[in-house]
């Protein structure tokens, strides 16, 4: 399961990833610098900046990552999609993002659907 707050700051993210499934559905390989897909019911707007704070299935640290909304699905979108953004990392998270694709390593070019596409 993944679990997203909203802290008391604006724009500030907590995303805990459990399993490789659940990230393969979250990440975002196509954005330039990566990105994930962050369910939440709170709006936010394209171009808004956010600070998310991200935990990988058992891994102790969190990983701190700076970035934008790139992609908004609002509550009630069309097919049963989940409510979120789409975060895309700054240039900033290059380690970030390596992270994610050695955990997803032979999964990346699976046809199977995520979040976003």
């Amino acid at each position: 399961m993944n679990d997203a707050r909203q802290n008391s700051r604006n724009g500030i993210l907590s995303l805990t990833i459990k399993d490789k499934a659940v990230l393969y559905s979250a990440y975002m390989p196509f954005l330039i610098n990566g990105g994930l897909f962050v369910p939440t019911n709170k709006p936010y707007d394209i171009g808004d900046e956010v600070f998310m704070l991200l935990t990988l299935m058992d891994e102790p640290e969190k990983i701190p990552i700076a970035g934008k909304v790139v992609w908004v699905t609002p509550r009630g979108a069309q097919g049963n999609r989940t409510a979120g953004i789409g975060v895309q990392f700054s240039e900033q998270d290059a380690a970030a993002n390596a992270k994610i694709e050695n955990h997803l390593a032979g999964s990346l070019s699976s046809d199977r659907p995520t979040h976003t596409m």
